[in-house]
């Protein structure tokens, strides 16, 4: 059975017509919002860049070194040698032993070792705070948990509605 195409010079010039109309409309938008819908993407994208936070050091004094007269002088190098100061203390021997001791699929080495350093405050572990989070908790000391000092009967009947919403409690709307 042979497929019909309703498809005759009338309608093809209809859809033609129609394709060269919402192409024309396009070019019409594009040339009008265009630009400022690039604008506003671009500021968007510069938006989402992360922020560059300035690293904060401690400073060091540097104690110029003095030069001897008798050994000959050479020439400077055209970038000055920073030494590197790490951010973080030094970790405890006793600690670091721990690296090397066993596997991680076995919970020793690496993996004890890291939850052996996150047991440390971050005051012990940091010389300054890093990131803006640290100063939050910074030398805030250690968790202290609190009981709760209320029944468990009298905060299931606080914490329905007394105003009509749970009039009639169904027994399995009860936490008990």
């Amino acid at each position: 059975m042979a497929r019909q195409l309703n498809m005759d010079t009338l309608r093809q010039n209809f859809w033609k017509e129609e394709y060269l109309k919402e192409m024309k409309l396009r070019y019409e938008w594009h040339r009008k919002y265009g630009t400022l819908l690039k604008a506003k993407q671009k500021a968007k994208a510069a938006a989402r860049l992360p922020l560059k936070l300035p690293t904060l050091m401690p400073k060091a004094p540097v104690s110029p070194q003095p030069a001897s007269k008798a050994a000959p002088s050479k020439a400077p190098s055209p970038v000055p040698e920073t030494p590197f100061q790490s951010e973080m203390y030094p970790v405890p021997p006793a600690t670091r032993a721990l690296l090397y001791e066993g596997i991680s699929h076995d919970l020793q080495g690496r993996y004890q070792y890291l939850n052996t350093r996150k047991l440390d405050l971050p005051e012990k572990r940091y010389l300054f705070p890093i990131t803006t989070n640290f100063t939050y908790g910074w030398q805030l000391g250690p968790a202290t948990k609190q009981p709760i000092l209320s029944c468990k009967m009298c905060r299931i009947e606080t914490f329905f509605r007394k105003n009509g919403a749970f009039a009639f409690l169904d027994p399995r709307d009860l936490a008990l």
